[in-house]
């Protein structure tokens, strides 16, 4: 009963919101015709100051004085004629308020809504939270507020926070997990990453020197490995990130998902490809051991495919290996433009798009890379999930977004 009285108290209330506009527009509307006349007789009076003290001729006076009193006349015989028109175009309005509103309001709530549920206050809701994360997360918060040392607690929420997209708060947990556990790589791992979501995928300084304390922890982890090369690409260290990834393909079991990932990374920086490559056309692997959710996490190519556009071939990869840094360029260049060519000819190639725009990333021509994202928008718009891939991808890379999606 007192969820219906208070629905009730809801309903007038909104209902007195919604109508004192229009009972105070008419007020109004009284109001400004008022000080109109008002303003007109003081111009009346004002005038006939001006011709007593000799500033107008008497002809000035009576020209004035006529069309002050024809502007007069005009103000007083609105008001009659426009008054009731405006009275029934407000108790139309007023009866649609008081009473269609609330009617629909109801009619939905019946049908859409649950009021045969009793309350459940958050309390008994934090007593029994099933699988509703935000209570979880709550229930985890208030234990942490009354004890802020416990260290389990915090590496248990940190990489909730990081899932649910609180990354702030992912970063403090983490940080905070650190400093009463110590540290391990899965937690300086997680709070690297939780660095770059904060940079918008960007390797920040921070974020090196925690893998590298993670490296130092577990020296053959592949995610802190995988993200110092990621580091130096973004740098524009090509040589380097590339005999990174090259080491980190090396190490790396034969059928690893984020091998193809490294593949792509190994010849985006003017490297061949190496180790095999078990992924299916179409597979999004995503960083070692990373979480696929991540932000700021660009998506992949497919596996190694030689029919694929911009591949290499064997030959390929063997010619490359006697050319000179220009020469090698320069095949790179080919192949993107290749690449290009043929996603003019048939757009619907997602991960054509993706490696395109990385393509031209990493040879440093933001204007071309801004050109293929703004294509590959066309073809996947922004509203579905591989356009919001294709938008975090142009982020992570620091290509502008701006006008890509018109």
């Amino acid at each position: 009963m007192l969820f219906w009285i208070l629905v009730a108290v809801m309903t007038a209330a909104l209902a007195v919101i919604l109508l004192y506009p229009l009972l105070r527009g008419a007020k109004a509307a009284e109001n400004i015709r008022a000080g109109e006349a008002a303003v007109y007789r003081d111009q009346l009076r004002e005038l006939d100051r001006d011709l007593n003290g000799g500033l107008i001729t008497p002809e000035e006076a009576d020209y004035a004085r006529a069309e002050i009193g024809r502007r007069l006349i005009a103000v007083s015989a609105d008001e009659p004629a426009e008054t009731p028109k405006l009275a029934r175009h407000h108790h139309f309005t007023e009866a649609f308020v008081l009473l269609v509103l609330p009617v629909l309001g109801l009619c939905l709530y019946l049908t859409t809504g649950r009021p045969d549920l009793p309350s459940q206050p958050l309390e008994a809701r934090l007593e029994n939270p099933g699988n509703d994360v935000a209570v979880l997360i709550t229930k985890a918060e208030r234990h942490l507020a009354e004890k802020p040392d416990d260290g389990k607690g915090w590496d248990v929420l940190a990489p909730i926070y990081f899932r649910t997209m609180r990354v702030n708060d992912a970063q403090v947990a983490y940080r905070n997990a650190i400093r009463l556990l110590g540290p391990s790589p899965v937690r300086l791992d997680g709070l690297a990453e939780t660095l770059m979501a904060v940079s918008d995928g960007v390797v920040t300084e921070e974020a090196r020197q925690v893998l590298e304390q993670s490296l130092t922890l577990e020296p053959d982890n592949p995610r802190a490995r995988f993200y110092i090369a990621l580091s130096m690409e973004q740098a524009g260290r090509l040589d380097e990130a590339r005999q990174a990834f090259e080491a980190l393909a090396k190490q790396s079991p034969a059928d690893a998902p984020w091998l193809p990932l490294v593949n792509e990374h190994i010849a985006m920086n003017g490297g061949a490809k190496s180790g095999a490559d078990p992924a299916a056309p179409g597979a999004n692997p995503a960083a070692p051991g990373a979480n696929p959710a991540a932000p700021g996490a660009g998506p992949a190519a497919p596996g190694a495919d030689q029919a694929a556009p911009g591949n290499p071939t064997q030959q390929d990869v063997a010619a490359a290996e006697t050319m000179s840094a220009g020469d090698r360029q320069q095949m790179i260049r080919g192949m993107v433009d290749s690449l290009d060519a043929k996603l003019s000819e048939d757009p619907n190639n997602f991960e054509g798009w993706v490696r395109l725009v990385r393509s031209y990333a990493v040879l440093n021509d933001k204007d071309r890379a801004a050109g293929a994202l703004k294509r590959g928008l066309a073809a996947f718009p922004p509203p579905g999930e591989q356009g919001r891939q294709l938008l975090a991808l142009a982020r992570e890379l620091g290509i502008a977004t701006e006008g890509a999606t018109q």
